[in-house]
């Protein structure tokens, strides 16, 4: 009997990795917009010497980190299991588990549901405002998985409107915590720039065009049997969209930096934050760079996780960005 069990055992195994495959934890870097709130108010609760407190934010930030997280995985399940038959036509997507037939689709679907729920209800119990901005990105998913992904610049916009939203409900964790400040409780107004909404827009929206044109590139005749959308897109007219979304991010950035005094920025006003946009330059730039030198687009986790001048570039910007706020705070 224990020789019998030994191969569903295995079995069993091999479908719980798969389902954890297709959530595709390694994505999960992507959720970590939910944690740039908490960065670019680190001058207010640095300055509070509240131990206690500041580690209370971080608590919150991350819990929001972990739902988006769970639902994300969700996303990614109810997706491939929707394309699975344009997956198999892909010659590196046909090995994923639903596309391979190790995970049955309809296991796929219960798994996405539940991960959802448990998301979705975690969120309104932290705040409701949270729970409907979770409820807004699970609904532009769906949209996005049932129609919008098969519309032409709307399939790359709802992308990047799912990143507003990890920012947007990164803020709302965090917002208007209560610290003690020379030894008075304090509530701190932790409003975000709507920059940095503009900006956090316009670089996802950089990154979508960037992934469009690279599975465009690497697909060439077999392009509509992998994405069907690809055929409503040249490389011309992508390169052409990225030139003008890459310029539009840099300017946005610009912009922001020298917002000192505006209610919500949250930079200072001597524009010392300038300092850190040749860092923004050089992270467009460098993606720029890998994409139309090997098709690294098509997996942006891989250049934020491998590239090692990308992940200088950003170690250097947080550094930078962390001084300057600090400093001036």
């Amino acid at each position: 009997m224990a020789t019998a069990a030994a191969p569903v055992n295995r079995r069993y195994l091999t479908v719980v990795r798969g389902l954890l495959r297709s959530a595709r934890p390694r994505q999960a870097a992507k959720n970590g917009l939910v944690l740039v709130p908490i960065f670019f108010t680190i001058n207010l609760w640095w300055d509070t010497n509240d131990i206690a407190g500041m580690l209370a934010i971080v608590g919150l930030g991350l819990a929001a980190f972990a739902l988006f997280a769970l639902m994300s995985g969700a996303v990614y399940l109810v997706n491939d299991a929707l394309d699975v038959e344009n997956d198999r036509a892909h010659p590196s997507k046909r090995h994923r588990p639903i596309a391979a037939g190790v995970v049955p689709i309809p296991l796929a679907y219960a798994t996405a549901g539940l991960l959802g729920a448990i998301g979705l209800a975690a969120s309104f119990l932290m705040s409701y405002d949270l729970g409907f901005v979770a409820l807004g990105y699970i609904g532009l998913n769906a949209a996005y998985s049932v129609v919008l992904k098969r519309v032409v610049i709307l399939d790359v916009a709802a992308i990047a409107a799912g990143f507003v939203l990890r920012a947007t409900a990164g803020a709302l964790a965090i917002d208007k915590p209560t610290l003690t400040r020379i030894g008075v409780e304090t509530t701190l107004d932790l409003t975000i720039s709507p920059w940095l909404y503009a900006v956090t827009a316009l670089g996802a929206l950089f990154i979508a065009l960037a992934k469009r044109r690279s599975e465009l590139a690497e697909a060439g005749d077999r392009s509509a049997s992998q994405r069907p959308i690809l055929s409503a897109y040249s490389l011309p007219f992508l390169d052409q969209l990225t030139a003008i979304v890459a310029t539009s991010t840099l300017v946005a950035y610009t912009l922001y930096t020298f917002s000192g005094g505006i209610t919500g920025a949250n930079v200072p006003e001597n524009n010392a934050m300038m300092l850190t946009a040749p860092f923004v330059a050089y992270g467009l730039f460098r993606y720029l760079y890998l994409v139309h030198r090997g098709n690294s687009g098509e997996t942006p986790e891989e250049i934020l996780l491998t590239d090692k001048p990308f992940i200088i570039n950003i170690a250097l910007w947080i550094a930078a960005a962390s001084t300057v706020l600090i400093l001036n705070s």
